[in-house]
């Protein structure tokens, strides 16, 4: 299922972007100068104009187009019945939360996020509800300020947990795993969560695989889900809550 983006999800990590798209700037420039002040074609500072553009082009398109492609295929492959409860932890401006909603013709999709407009431009509770507007699923959404460390659900309360490129922010990898154990707290036995990030992916899948209960398989998503390139990669963990699940 595919469709039309309707709603305005801002730029992942912007100073990130902007720096990428400064050095392809700086380096072309120079470039130039060394062309039109000296009549000297410097190659060093041509071929680091063309990596620097390349990857800003990248990344570009990978938080415009590319992981809504992928998680759409994502959320697809879940087979969903539409009467689910999805769990979107860091959803800022609704970007999988919203293609969930989508997906949920009885269930009810909720989003929870701290709204750090450094990870993501322009992200606050007000627009992802404008988005969740933009989308037609305004009444399918519930969203709520709250750590992913401590999430304010009882146990076993969804069916689907998304995370896309949010647990990577938290700062030490004993606070990963409250998160990660928080996710998996809050799923119900033969649910799965799906876990994209640039960061950390082996150590979740790690952590996750020796949790009692858990079916856990780690993947690379492919050049669509690169902010810049194959060394800034995106990998996809999904972890499936057992039965047997205590």
């Amino acid at each position: 299922m595919t469709a039309t983006r309707h709603g305005h999800y801002g730029i992942d990590a912007p100073h990130v972007l902007y720096g990428l798209a400064a050095a392809a700037l700086g380096a072309t420039a120079a470039t130039l100068i060394a062309l039109t002040a000296y009549d000297t074609f410097n190659a060093a500072f041509a071929a680091i104009a063309v990596v620097f553009a390349l990857m800003t082009c990248s990344y570009l398109w990978t938080t415009r187009r590319g992981k809504f492609a992928v998680w759409s295929e994502l959320l697809d492959g879940l087979a969903l019945r539409g009467e689910e409860r999805v769990l979107d932890v860091g959803c800022g401006r609704g970007a999988v939360l919203l293609l969930a909603a989508q997906r949920l013709a009885q269930g009810q999709a909720v989003g929870i996020d701290l709204w750090s407009a450094k990870d993501q431009s322009g992200n606050n509770e007000r627009a992802t509800l404008r988005n969740a507007e933009l989308e037609g699923v305004r009444e399918r959404v519930t969203l709520l300020t709250a750590d992913m460390r401590a999430l304010p659900f009882p146990d076993c309360s969804f069916d689907v947990v998304t995370s896309s490129l949010a647990i990577h922010n938290i700062v030490g990898a004993a606070q990963r795993e409250r998160a990660l154990a928080e996710i998996l707290r809050v799923l119900k036995p033969g649910g799965t969560a799906l876990i994209a990030d640039i960061g950390h992916s082996r150590a979740y899948r790690r952590f996750l695989a020796a949790q009692p209960g858990t079916l856990v398989e780690r993947r690379a998503l492919g050049w669509r889900f690169w902010y810049g390139g194959p060394h800034v990669a995106t990998s996809l963990v999904s972890v499936m809550r057992t039965s047997g699940a205590d």
